[in-house]
């Protein structure tokens, strides 16, 4: 399987479980593998054929931006369950980070593999 990829998609939403981080937008750091086959793609030179990343992005940067959730773990799966549903991606992993959370520490977060490779 071939993978198509998005590297640190950041995008500002609120998240955390203290409560300044209930008033104040986070930035969130996204890297995305998504399993597909790009031969079709490759043969036509056609984007209807393709894994249109940048169609991938704009829903997952509408959906982080008006999401408030209390774990990195929920907007994961969330994440997940979108390019999973709505692109038809038969497997991914997901890196998403939240910079700065743990002071000393450029980065924090999980890391998930979904689907069937």
């Amino acid at each position: 399987m071939d993978i198509v990829y998005i590297r640190e998609l950041e995008i500002k939403t609120i998240i955390g479980i203290f409560d300044w981080e209930r008033e104040q937008r986070q930035v969130i750091s996204l890297d995305l593998e998504m399993g597909s086959d790009i031969r079709p793609a490759a043969a036509s030179d056609t984007i209807d054929q393709a894994l249109d990343y940048k169609a991938v992005a704009k829903r997952l940067i509408e959906f982080v931006e008006n999401s408030e959730f209390y774990l990195v773990e929920t907007l994961a799966e969330r994440i997940a369950s979108i390019v999973l549903d709505e692109f038809g991606v038969p497997w991914l992993r997901l890196r998403l980070g939240k910079p700065g959370a743990v002071t000393g520490s450029k980065d924090v977060g999980v890391i998930i593999e979904r689907g069937s490779r």
